[in-house]
């Protein structure tokens, strides 16, 4: 394959183009936020993200090079088809469902993290076991990103994948490091118009290319290979609504997300932004959708990609680029390059950006600096930023299972994340022990159930397994959603179970040793000013409460049912007296 100048000439114009916004960005917002409140106003944009740029900053978010990409190979895969595509519907239900339930409690209540409310609850010893499977959620999903990116612009310019690598991770992480939430933002305005413009183009080149045949036909009849509308098999349909419920409720509890909700004016913009990002996700996937079906009706013999097709050569996962290449003149294959570029940036940023804050402010800040200077917080996140880019572009050079390991790392949001979350916001009276528990059992049924990807045979065989093709142990079984609603009743049972005992007297005070039950007073659940700044929350996105006088512990927190019995604690009633 030629060298393409003019191909890597587009890719720095357009490179050089995002940096730029990024940077202007940056300087336009750089005196946002007071003296005390910079790194705040790096996290979530000082709270006065609008519903123009808002809505398009979450769109990009989601619409990443692994959903365009994706979304095309999953139609053009024969035996799949659109039947498996489940990203577009799946996502946009998650965003619908997270406006609908969640976005309102989190912005109210006037959070900057989306660990805020577990910290709070739980303790800062949760809230970091926490960080954990959001940390690798959100590092594996940039370095698979990065790796198709790499895949991609080495399939149509024909440079070395590791270069391409190299420098859109050091794009991206550049106006993530100088202007935060900001710098993603109004980036991903021109990423999502790039993203757009560039697939819509592409398509109707490669739909009249005359190697393709009427994708009307081939959607219900075989001409080259299935049809690409797809079927679920009788067999499969639980592993389909195990999927399913992944992306949907899977797709809430990752703190990309939540930035976006915190950074809204009011929570009814966290919630309307919310729903425009679900129609914007729909509207996005139509393009690929129809790449992927020109794929699966393209006579490849008739093109210079030749034979055997992708499929035989087991590159379906690049079909975009694939079609970009050979079925559309080369000017117009740059622009559809342009746009993969932009969704795998429009992402990667976000989740760098979304792993800095967690730990800068959950880690760093509440749990181990509480003293700790604005400037140094500042400072914190931009060297994780660095080394979270790092890291991640390390991983999509180093890795040979990238996918695989986010597999596995978004089934663990999904499993642990996500029944924590709808504990700490919806369900009163759960507790650390509850949380704990939760987490670990949720976490052995998941590792127990296997994972192909990472050759990871099982250790529980459900109902309905077989082997593939390398002999590793497939479930049918939805053990994915057992794992999570096991999760989530084992958070309620064992919260109420500690609480019973310890309350009841069976044991000794001496062995609440996370100060979750009998301790009430303690140092490990951190006031609500530590989380919480007052003018962060408009005062009528409140629930009405009644007013009180008092000065007790209950008084400062949002969840006052978590801890209204200190009120009755003789010793601060004496404490109060005197």
């Amino acid at each position: 394959m030629p060298f393409h100048v003019e191909g890597l000439v587009a890719i720095v114009v357009f490179y050089l183009a995002i940096l730029a916004v990024g940077i202007w960005a940056a300087w336009k917002t750089k005196n946002t936020g007071s003296e005390g409140d910079r790194s705040e106003a790096i996290i979530v944009g000082g709270r006065d993200i609008g519903l123009l740029v808002g809505g398009f900053t979450m769109t990009a978010t989601w619409v990443g090079g692994g959903y365009i990409n994706g979304t095309a190979e999953a139609v053009y895969v024969p035996g799949y088809g659109l039947a498996w595509a489940q990203a577009p519907i799946g996502y946009s239900l998650s965003l619908i469902v997270g406006g609908l339930f969640f976005a309102k409690p989190m912005r109210s209540k006037g959070y900057v993290t989306m660990l805020d409310p577990f910290q709070q609850l739980y303790g800062k010893r949760m809230g970091g076991l926490l960080f954990i499977p959001a940390l690798m959620g959100e590092m594996f999903w940039a370095a698979a990103i990065f790796s198709a990116l790499g895949a991609t612009i080495s399939v149509i310019v024909d440079i070395n994948i590791n270069i391409s690598v190299i420098i859109s991770a050091l794009i991206a992480t550049m106006y993530t490091l100088v202007g935060g939430l900001y710098s993603v933002a109004y980036t991903d305005v021109v990423q999502l118009f790039c993203i757009f413009l560039g697939l819509w183009i592409s398509v109707p080149f490669a739909m009249s290319h005359p190697a393709v045949t009427d994708i009307r036909l081939t959607a219900v009849h075989q001409v080259y290979q299935a049809p690409w509308l797809g079927s679920i098999n009788s067999l499969d349909i639980y592993t389909w609504l195990d999927n399913f419920l992944l992306l949907t409720l899977g797709g809430i509890p990752w703190q990309a997300y939540f930035q976006r909700v915190l950074s809204s004016s009011s929570a009814t913009y966290a919630q309307v932004l919310s729903f425009l990002a679900a129609f914007g996700c729909l509207v996005m996937a139509l393009p690929a959708i129809l790449i992927g079906a020109i794929g699966a009706s393209t006579a490849w013999n008739e093109t210079q990609y030749g034979l055997p097709d992708p499929m035989t050569k087991k590159e379906a996962d690049m079909i975009l680029p694939i079609v970009l290449q050979y079925l559309c003149p080369v000017y117009i294959s740059f622009f559809g390059l342009g746009a993969v570029s932009a969704a795998v940036m429009s992402s990667a940023d976000s989740s760098i950006l979304s792993a800095s804050s967690m730990f800068a402010r959950n880690i760093y800040q509440l749990s181990f600096r509480q003293n700790a200077s604005d400037r140094e917080i500042v400072w914190v996140m931009r060297i994780t930023v660095f080394l979270f880019g790092a890291s991640a572009t390390a991983m999509a050079l180093l890795a040979s299972s990238v996918y695989g390991l986010w597999y596995l790392s978004s089934d663990l949001v999904y499993i642990i994340i996500f029944p924590q979350l709808l504990c700490v916001l919806f369900i009163k009276g759960t507790n650390t022990y509850g949380a704990i528990a939760g987490y670990l059992f949720g976490l052995v049924l998941r590792i127990t159930g296997g994972e192909p990807y990472l050759y990871l045979q099982p250790l529980i065989y459900y109902p309905g397994c077989y082997p593939d093709e390398n002999n590793i142990y497939v479930q049918r079984f939805p053990f994915k959603t057992l794992a999570m609603l096991t999760s989530f009743f084992t958070n309620i049972i064992v919260s109420y179970l500690a609480k019973y005992l310890f309350e009841s007297g069976t044991l000794p005070p001496k062995l609440d040793f996370l100060d979750a039950v009998v301790a009430r007073y303690s140092r490990e659940h951190m006031d609500k000013a530590t989380l919480v700044k007052s003018d962060n929350i408009v005062l009528n996105e409140l629930a009405p409460v009644n007013p009180r006088h008092s000065l007790t512990l209950s008084s400062t927190f949002t969840n006052k049912e978590a801890f209204s019995y200190v009120d009755s604690s003789p010793e601060l009633s004496n404490t109060e007296d005197n």
